[in-house]
C-alpha cells in the first residue's frame, strides 16, 4: 500500500464505505466501544483518519473541540456534508506525519487506519507525539490475532486484500514496539469476528 494508491482505492470506497463499514457489526461495534466515553468539557479530541465521519456522532454536543483528519478528499468531503453544522474542525491530513505541534490533544481515536496506511509505525508514532502526556488513545482496528499464528489463508490472502486498501495480518504488538516506552496500556479487548478487530487504549506517559 501506498499514498497513491490509497487516494485512488478511497476515492472508489467514498460513496459506499458506509454501507459496509457503518452499519450492521460495525455500526454496533462502535456503540459499544464507545459507550463509556466521558471527557472533560473543552477536552480536544483528534479523529485520525475519520473516513466518512462514522465516529463524530459519538463525540458530537458533548463540548468537546472536535479536530478530523484523513488523507483522502473524497473521503473527507462525504463526512463534511453529513455534518456541515457542526463544530468539528475538518483537515486533508497525513496520518504518518500530522500538521500539529507536540501535546495538542487530550484524546484520539483511531478507527481503521493503522491497517491502512502505508507505514502503521509512523502513524501511532505520530498519535503519541500529538497526544498530551496523561492523554488517551483509543485504537478499533483488525489486528493478527493475539494468540494464533497467521495462517496459510491470510498469507495468502494479504497481498490481495491490500490492493483493496487495507491489511489483515498487522500485528499491534510489532506495530507498538515504537512508542512501547512511551505509553500504558489499558485494554486490549476483542471486538468483534473472532478477535480480528480489536479495541486497544492506551495512555501517555510522563517521559522520564
Amino acid at each position: 500500500m501506498n499514498n497513491g494508491w490509497n487516494r485512488i482505492i478511497y476515492k472508489c470506497w467514498s460513496p459506499i464505505y458506509d454501507h459496509f463499514f457503518n452499519t450492521g457489526l460495525f455500526l454496533k461495534a462502535r456503540k459499544e466501544i464507545f459507550k463509556d466515553i466521558s471527557l472533560e468539557k473543552g477536552s480536544k479530541v483528534l479523529i485520525v483518519g475519520v473516513g466518512t465521519g462514522a465516529d463524530i456522532p459519538f463525540f458530537l454536543d458533548r463540548g468537546y473541540d472536535i479536530t478530523a483528519i484523513d488523507y483522502s478528499a473524497d473521503m473527507l468531503k462525504v463526512a463534511k456534508e453529513k455534518f456541515p453544522d457542526s463544530s468539528v474542525t475538518f483537515n486533508e491530513m497525513d496520518a504518518q506525519k500530522m500538521d500539529f505541534p507536540d501535546d495538542s490533544f487530550d484524546f484520539i481515536v483511531a478507527s481503521l487506519i493503522l491497517s491502512v496506511v502505508p507505514n502503521p509505525e509512523e502513524s501511532l508514532n505520530e498519535i503519541i507525539r500529538v497526544l498530551k502526556n496523561n492523554g488517551t488513545f483509543l485504537i478499533f482496528d483488525k489486528f493478527a490475532s493475539k494468540n494464533k499464528k497467521i495462517t496459510l489463508k491470510q498469507i495468502l490472502l494479504r497481498p490481495v486484500v491490500k490492493l483493496l486498501g487495507t491489511d489483515i495480518g498487522l500485528d499491534f504488538y510489532d506495530v507498538h514496539k515504537i512508542i512501547e516506552n512511551q505509553y500504558k496500556l489499558i485494554q486490549d479487548k476483542n471486538v468483534m469476528m473472532n478477535g480480528m478487530y480489536r479495541k486497544i487504549i492506551g495512555v501517555k506517559v510522563l517521559k522520564r
